[in-house]
């Protein structure tokens, strides 16, 4: 029914592979960058080499550099690894069979007679292994200034010969034309410059200079296919050493679809584990009808490759079809939960609030400076010479946050805008005297104007704080939702002085859509474990309400003795035994949820397991999102042609690769820990560095950038820390804010009628 990829194994030998590839130990010796390690149905281990691909029963890590070196005898040989491997591991067992042949000597002197005859022969037997042509390096220990990679390649000069001053200046030479030739390659094909910051770059030269002369580069075809088919098996061994990860801390499966341009249906797959985010495969469901039943059998699939019982959470979009689906595997899977992306649901919530009447306004209002601004050169020539000026987020066809995001961009810009309307250069212009321009100088010396937008930017700014918070990739956020949803609406309610006449309109579009979408028992119970939220005895939500979605999720969800974690959840609420020590109380809101309970969670070794498993969870599936921009990369309308499967291998090798660097390439993203700063509404500053003439999806990407908005330089559990003066509008009459003249439009009336600091029944 479905096009399926070769990404996902379907068969019972592949899976079987993968399960015993799960159990592959992390090892410190180089030589298990080239195999991995399994066992048989008897649990002997197995060795599979990453070039000839056979497999290998019994021995050791030594055997197998035989096997690479070339040594027959104990090992056939490895006919596929290249030169510079093979002499590396020949290097290795040369090594090793030195020190195993100087421990021998210095075993034979410690229980041998000596006598200067056989002082003499140990010797001229030690001086034979140093003669015997092994290098010295590896015998006299690591030196100072030794590069760890001198011994990965083989030699190409004579070793120890000093070179002459005109091999020196034609070496010189030979670099600058090398030079020349990578940087034309990147002119002649328009390859951005940031290419040669990936890990992969240097290591491309070394292989090349490692070839020797008369290289030539692969084909086109090669390229295209033996060697992506090669590099995507060596990926595949790299996924599946994830599995173990996602057996012991439980993984989150996302789904989301999209429509390429080719009009395809397409489907992303990616699991979701601290250890980092796997791309499973994607789907064309171009050919099938995406009702239900369809969906469920998809999910299914999918569901029985990574293993129901390493899937804790199910992440898609709001769709009606994907809700349906994703209740019908929760009712077939009883330990699985199904929640739509939780960043989709802000993202929701900021869509509403830009539809309020008074926001259409403004957006048009604001829309009409920066368009007049920038279509006119000389204005925005003489803008751009104003001190510590930055280009304006233009107001457009936006949607979700891009809109409040404009707004604050355009706060930011204020002095400058008025003082370029009120300089002598604009009044002497003949643009001054023209309609649009009145209209333009009209708005920007309208002080109601950027009032109203000063108090929008302070509304979306905790909403915004919080979508940070659940769309990082880096760091599980599922205990922080619900919390977050609560601070986000309190910061709404203090912007307004807690008058619930003007903040009701606000905090009852994020009602509307938390019951709606997020009102879930894992994120109740997600909370509830969050020792940062259980140990706040201020602010703790003791509702009866949680309490019973907590025990509703233990009941329906926890595959295990669920009377032991009712008892031990005593412990954790009430600090028994490992709970009461002073250190796990001050660490519970500066570490991670799920660290915090693998350091003191002993005393309950099975609400400890079922903890883990929720609070390493993520909320959203904003990952496959970020897969459909390198979809779009990869699939460009250049490359339009590119049929489903090489895209679907090529975006597997992609995202997969950086599993192995993921540190290296890691990203700024919100700390989670930092819930407290969700409700200040403090403004941002939004700084573009590259290209001004952003398009609106680069727009809407910006939310996601490096100080976008700001964070507080703590954590902090003390809500009453977090509520300042500066969460109030100062000098503004929050009475007329959305109206030139009059109440705000919907709002009940203006008295005075506060609301209690609850947590509104979220």
């Amino acid at each position: 029914m479905e096009t399926e990829t070769g990404s996902t194994p379907s068969h019972e030998a592949d899976s079987n592979v993968m399960e015993s590839s799960s159990r592959v130990r992390e090892k410190v010796d180089p030589a298990w960058e080239h195999f991995s390690l399994g066992s048989d149905e008897n649990g002997r281990n197995t060795f599979t080499c990453m070039y000839c691909r056979q497999t290998y029963k019994g021995g050791g890590i030594n055997r197998m550099k035989k096997h690479l070196a070339g040594i027959k005898g104990d090992i056939g040989s490895c006919k596929k690894v290249s030169h510079d491997v093979r002499y590396q591991m020949l290097e290795y067992v040369k090594e090793f069979e030195l020190k195993k042949k100087v421990e021998k000597q210095r075993q034979a002197e410690m229980f041998s007679v000596p006598s200067t005859n056989s002082d003499i022969q140990e010797d001229e037997d030690v001086q034979e292994v140093y003669s015997s042509g092994l290098p010295k390096k590896l015998v006299l220990g690591k030196r100072k200034g030794t590069n760890p990679g001198d011994n990965y390649f083989a030699p190409r000069t004579t070793p120890g010969a000093q070179p002459g001053l005109k091999s020196v200046f034609q070496s010189k030479e030979r670099v600058r034309q090398a030079d020349m030739a990578i940087a034309r390659f990147l002119y002649d094909n328009c390859i951005p410059f940031n290419v040669v910051n990936s890990v992969y770059y240097q290591k491309m030269i070394d292989a090349v200079a490692a070839a020797g002369p008369g290289y030539k580069a692969p084909s086109y075809h090669a390229v295209r296919v033996p060697l992506l088919r090669d590099q995507k098996k060596e990926v595949q061994l790299l996924v599946e050493s994830q599995r173990r990860h996602w057996a012991e801390v439980g993984c989150t499966l996302m789904a989301d679809g999209w429509t390429d341009t080719r009009h395809r249906s397409l489907i992303n797959f990616l699991v979701y584990c601290p250890r980092g985010m796997v791309f499973v495969k994607s789907v064309d469901a171009s050919d099938i009808v995406k009702s239900t039943r369809n969906l469920y059998k998809l999910f299914d699939e999918v569901v029985t490759w990574v293993g129901p019982k390493n899937i804790v959470h199910m992440v898609t979009d709001n769709a009606s079809n994907y809700v349906s689906a994703g209740k019908l595997l929760c009712e077939k899977y009883k330990t699985i939960s199904w929640s739509p992306c939780a960043a989709h649901c802000l993202n929701l919530v900021l869509q509403d609030m830009g539809e309020m009447p008074h926001v259409e306004r403004l957006k048009k209002r604001a829309s009409k400076v920066t368009v007049f601004i920038y279509n006119h050169v000389a204005l925005i020539a003489w803008l751009r010479k104003r001190p510590g000026w930055t280009d304006i987020v233009r107001v457009g066809a936006t949607r979700f946050a891009t809109t409040f995001l404009s707004f604050g961009s355009l706060h930011v810009h204020k002095h400058d805008l008025q003082a370029l309307v009120t300089s002598k250069f604009f009044v002497d212009n003949r643009l001054a005297r023209e309609s649009k321009a009145k209209e333009v100088v009209s708005i920007i010396l309208d002080n109601t104007f950027w009032d109203d937008i000063n108090v929008l930017v302070k509304i979306s700014s905790p909403l915004i704080r919080l979508l940070r918070i659940v769309d990082s990739d880096q760091r599980p956020a599922i205990g922080y939702v619900y919390e977050g949803m609560h601070r986000a609406r309190l910061g709404i309610k203090k912007i307004f002085r807690m008058k619930k006449h003007l903040y009701k309109p606000y905090t009852s579009i994020i009602k509307i859509r938390w019951d709606k979408h997020l009102r879930k028992d894992l994120h109740a119970a997600a909370y509830w474990l969050n020792p940062a939220f259980q140990y706040d005895e201020e602010n703790f939500c003791r509702k009866p309400a949680v309490h019973m979605a907590v025990l509703d999720y233990i009941g329906t969800k926890y595959d295990g003795d669920k009377e032991k974690v009712i008892k031990e959840t005593q412990y954790f609420r009430d600090r028994i035994g490992s709970f009461d020590r002073e250190l796990a109380l001050s660490t519970s809101t500066t570490t991670h949820p799920d660290e915090w309970w693998k350091l003191w969670g002993a005393d309950a070794p099975n609400l400890q397991k079922l903890a883990i498993r929720i609070l390493s969870q993520t909320s959203a599936s904003s990952g496959c999102e970020r897969c459909w921009s390198l979809f779009d990369q990869i699939h460009s309308k250049r490359r339009n042609r590119l049929e489903h499967q090489r895209l679907n291998d090529l975006v597997f090798v992609h995202h997969n690769l950086r599993l192995k660097h993921r540190l290296y390439n890691k990203k700024f993203n919100f700390d989670p820990i930092d819930y407290a700063s969700i409700d200040k509404t403090n403004f941002w500053v939004f700084v573009e560095e590259e290209d001004p003439y952003l398009n609106y999806e680069e727009l809407e990407n910006a939310i996601y950038e490096e100080g976008a908005y700001p964070a507080s330089e703590g954590p902090s559990s003390n809500m009453e820390e977090s509520v300042d003066d500066s969460s109030e509008v100062e000098g503004i009459d929050l009475g007329t804010f959305g109206q030139p003249v009059g109440p705000p439009p919907g709002f009940p009336g203006n008295d005075d009628e506060h609301d209690d600091l609850d947590i509104d029944d979220l």
